[in-house]
């Protein structure tokens, strides 16, 4: 009875220790990346401001060819939602919204995953003239992640993570609009 006491005081300092920790953990995280584009800011934008696009260039729509979509509204304008479910667990089921959009510089997204985990995330494309035939694109991603469960950032690298997958859709939508 003693051994099985001293086990539950060691098992309950260990959870009170990791639960104490995981209050002083960031709960948010952001990752961006960028690519130069040969092409004018104008023909970029008109190409990246349309939801349904990104099937052709972002790595998340490529991973499951099967997966059913819906939209609803009008692509290219505030409001329009591209929704999403694969019986893939890394894909799951969510949607993604344009909630904002300033022409030929910025288009805000919100997404909400729904499966295979309950998140929200917001995300956005830029667009900036280097010059009159080049283009900038920055992709961003932000999300946050509530206490407990902040402890996981220690141990997966977002940064990494979210970050090459904005980087292979970056280097796609590259391929795509300079052919």
């Amino acid at each position: 009875m003693r051994i099985l006491k001293g086990i539950l005081i060691v098992l309950a300092v260990i959870i009170g220790l990791v639960l104490l920790t995981a209050l002083f953990v960031k709960k948010t995280y952001s990752v961006e990346r960028e690519i130069s584009i040969n092409r004018p800011e104008q023909e970029v934008f008109d190409y990246i401001k349309y939801l349904k696009n990104q099937n052709s260039f972002s790595k998340w729509a490529t991973m499951d060819p099967a997966m059913k979509q819906e939209f609803d509204g009008v692509d290219g304008t505030a409001g329009f939602v591209s929704s999403w479910e694969s019986d893939m667990k890394d894909v799951g089921k969510g949607e993604q919204t344009i909630v904002g959009i300033e022409e030929n510089a910025r288009i805000d997204y919100e997404l909400h995953f729904i499966e295979p985990y309950e998140a929200r995330a917001k995300s956005y494309m830029t667009t900036d003239n280097l010059s009159g035939n080049e283009t900038l694109v920055k992709w961003g991603f932000s999300s946050k992640m509530n206490y407990p469960m902040n402890l996981m950032l220690l141990f997966m690298d977002m940064e990494e993570m979210i970050g090459n997958d904005l980087s292979t859709g970056l280097a796609n939508l590259k391929n795509l609009i300079e052919e």
